[in-house]
């Protein structure tokens, strides 16, 4: 059954789909490779979906595969798929410029992400629309950090107490998103990176260990482990 998005909801939710996925090894774009059946944009979508705030989700897929996203989603949710650019910067560019007029709160999220629980994306927009105009979910760091040199040799232990380890999806007042995105330089991989170029706050809230990036086999293998125990 097709999911239906909350006409009266404030949140419009970006995926930057077109990206290769080139360590997760040979195969399909990234955000089409199969979780227990099914791609991962297509487990991505479904949760975001479910989050009650969602007006509008636009999805950058890989130019030569819009109309066959199109036709995945379809069963899913009520989607906006566009062409997706070469670098994710500029898939993330195409997205916000198919969003309706309505939203005012913007999220991007990382198909690769694809079991991000709906709360979560409620938590980021709730902070946003609580008076924030740029937030990000983190986890603490837990390994020791090294700073090494290019050799490999060790010049010190980094203080992990003030490091996050950052996950999607991101939030934002939709006019910083777009101003940041007109001023962009730089093909940065993230859209809080933009905005703190911009000189605007970036605020943190609790992530979750189900927004887990998968990024490489074992985590693939690890959100296969996930699902079947009911994430």
């Amino acid at each position: 059954m097709t999911a239906q998005l909350n006409p009266r909801g404030d949140v419009a939710v970006l995926v930057p789909a077109a990206g290769a996925g080139v360590r997760l090894g040979p195969g399909a774009p990234k955000a089409l490779r199969l979780l227990a059946g099914q791609p991962l944009l297509v487990h991505a979508v479904r949760r975001i979906a479910a989050a009650p705030s969602v007006h509008t989700i636009v999805v950058a897929a890989p130019a030569t595969e819009v109309e066959a996203v199109r036709a995945m989603l379809a069963p899913v949710a009520s989607v906006t798929v566009v062409p997706g650019g070469a670098e994710r910067q500029a898939s993330v560019a195409a997205a916000l410029a198919a969003v309706p007029a309505g939203p005012e709160i913007v999220l991007v999220h990382d198909a690769a992400r694809a079991l991000t629980p709906p709360q979560l994306v409620e938590s980021v927009a709730a902070a946003v629309r609580d008076g924030h105009d740029a937030v990000i979910p983190v986890l603490p760091v837990v390994d020791t950090i090294k700073e090494v040199d290019a050799t490999e040799r060790v010049l010190g232990t980094v203080d992990r107490s003030a490091l996050r380890a950052v996950q999607t999806p991101q939030g934002f007042r939709r006019p910083v998103l777009v101003a940041a995105h007109r001023s962009a330089a730089d093909a940065l991989t993230d859209d809080a990176g933009l905005v703190e170029k911009q000189g605007i706050a970036v605020t943190c809230v609790p992530g979750s260990e189900l927004a887990l990036k998968v990024t490489r086999p074992f985590d693939l293998a690890l959100a296969e482990h996930l699902l079947a125990t009911g994430a």
